[in-house]
């Protein structure tokens, strides 16, 4: 393949544009024309910059002599063969070998930077992974790894400042001097991955070649990268998986959202479990980083009760171990595992890569922690290298049933069902968006940011005057308050102009309740959209 540069005409773009990319630890753009309102903001030239740039910072990170390579891979969305050849030719201009990998998963990116096996190309020197998760069909981006995991927030600044400067250089030679062969090679990446999950489940039953046999499992990948599971996975563990769903890849995803924490995709996978009668159902997001499961009655494990289940697992394993979490994880979660299972709760910030770290560093200090969960269904273990991987959650849920079985504990999911029994839920769980209005007067010139730590401070001294809330002790994003038998987190954003408050209650007063001490806190902050507030408070 030759690297010549897209002659696609480019537009001019400066190095705001290609930080407007940024979304935290990925990079995210329109990929697709035809969307109103919504100008495509990864063109190829722009991608073979990026592309070119991750080159750069690899080269300088791994400076050496030897020539080195890079795996990339895709999920299932329509713009993914455009982009492939686009990343492709930008790696060639930094003078990396590629190595493709077609349709894969994320977590099989970041596996293909360990896997030692000259045969299939590895290890890779870094990987990237192009997708958008489950955002619409339109949009597409890049997830970067290493060796030592996924790229952060600074590293991604760092390419995409360095590609606005390439992108100038693009455009300055017409596109026309960056032009040598590139070595593209195309493996089946996804056979190694899969072989290692059915290997992890085989050896937590005692090496029994099937020890699923028997069991009746369907899957709903959602028309994302997931479709292997049941055929690769699950079928050579021996499990049935008759009745599965979506697992053929489409990039328009025609039958709903992939995506574990949206009602109408966890309604199909529900659904499929009752109506073939399944022990167990499992769902994944678009590039399977993410998942969820549910069991036979039709119990949803996803959000806290998936964390719930996960954490009784690994203090089965690991007893007394910290469990680190997202922000708005509820109350009841830390009791089961705090008083229930004898773990620790360590609630943090919101973002998958921030609890990642956080658990990372927890260790570092001498404060054993094994298990990082996000609501959204990120996860990731410590024996797993810190890998947020839906598979590999899920197949610690799989391990349970078969060790469970092999060792006459009974079989089917209710061994799963009676992990998260003491959980106490609440009867109302909302998350409601306050948007600021980035062009609002009342703003006076400020950046939103600052417009929306006025809003927490003002929240927070209302707290103060009220003896009927508490503030929680400990407590790492925006402010967290306990009252009327439930609680409400108010936060700012990671990256947009919001403030989302998450209310638990144990009914609907109670919610209502909350939710007016937050609306009479923040009415004098006329650029907040308090609208979705008065939808609840009815004021």
């Amino acid at each position: 393949m030759e690297a010549s540069l897209s002659s696609t005409t480019v537009p001019s773009l400066d190095k705001t544009d290609f930080l407007k990319l940024q979304n935290g630890s990925d990079i995210r753009g329109v990929a697709v024309p035809g969307v109103e309102g919504e100008p495509v903001s990864l063109p190829e030239p722009v991608t073979e910059a990026i592309a070119a740039a991750f080159g750069q910072w690899l080269l300088h990170k791994k400076a050496g002599t030897r020539k080195l390579r890079v795996s990339v891979g895709h999920d299932s969305r329509i713009s993914a063969p455009t982009l492939l050849e686009a990343v492709s030719r930008g790696l060639g201009v930094s003078g990396l070998d590629v190595v493709q990998f077609g349709l894969a998963s994320t977590p099989a990116m970041f596996n293909s930077t360990l896997t030692e096996d000259e045969s299939f190309l590895c290890p890779a020197d870094g990987a990237i992974m192009i997708t958008a998760s489950h955002l619409p069909y339109n949009r597409n981006g890049f997830k970067f790894f290493t060796s030592e995991g996924g790229l952060g927030k600074v590293d991604i600044k760092n390419i995409l400042e360095r590609a606005a400067d390439i992108y100038q250089n693009f455009s300055d030679e017409n596109l026309t001097k960056s032009q040598r062969e590139v070595s593209v090679k195309k493996v089946d990446y996804m056979a190694v991955y899969t072989s290692g999950l059915v290997n992890a489940v085989r050896k937590a039953a005692g090496d029994l070649e099937k020890p699923l046999e028997g069991f009746h499992i369907v899957v709903d990948a959602g028309n994302g990268a997931g479709g292997f599971f049941a055929a690769k996975v699950l079928e050579p563990l021996g499990a049935i998986t008759s009745g599965s769903q979506f697992l053929e890849p489409d990039g328009m995803f025609p039958n709903h959202i992939p995506n574990p924490e949206d009602n109408t995709a966890m309604q199909a996978i529900t659904k499929a479990v009752l109506d073939n009668k399944a022990d167990l159902g499992i769902i994944f997001d678009t590039d399977v980083d993410r998942s969820a499961a549910v069991d036979s009655s039709g119990r949803e494990f996803n959000r806290n009760r998936l964390i719930a289940l996960l954490s009784a697992i690994v203090l089965e394993e690991h007893p007394g171990t910290t469990i680190v979490t997202d922000s708005v994880t509820s109350d009841g979660l830390t009791s089961f595992i705090e008083k229930k299972l004898g773990g620790k709760h360590h609630r943090f910030k919101r973002g998958y890569k921030n609890v990642i770290d956080e658990a990372i560093r927890l260790n570092t200090t001498g404060e054993e922690t094994h298990l990082a969960i996000e609501t959204s269904g990120h996860g990731a273990l410590k024996e797993n290298h810190w890998l947020d991987d839906g598979a590999y959650l899920m197949v610690k849920i799989l391990n349970k049933l078969a060790s469970a079985r092999a060792a006459g504990e009974g079989s089917g999911s209710k061994v799963l069902t009676d992990l998260v029994e003491g959980l106490d839920e609440p009867k109302v769980a909302l998350e409601l968006r306050l948007k600021i209005d980035k062009n609002h007067s009342d703003l006076e010139g400020r950046d939103f940011r600052e417009y929306g730590e006025m809003v927490l401070q003002q929240v927070s001294n209302s707290i103060e005057t009220n003896p009927n809330l508490k503030r929680a002790p400990v407590n790492y994003e925006g402010i967290r308050v306990s009252g009327f038998g439930g609680w409400f987190l108010l936060r700012l954003s990671l990256h947009d102009p919001v403030l989302p408050l998450n209310i638990e209650a144990q009914s609907e007063d109670d919610a209502v309740q909350l939710g007016l001490v937050v609306a009479n806190a923040v009415k004098e902050f006329k650029a907040l959209d308090t609208s979705a507030l008065s939808n609840l408070t009815h004021s």
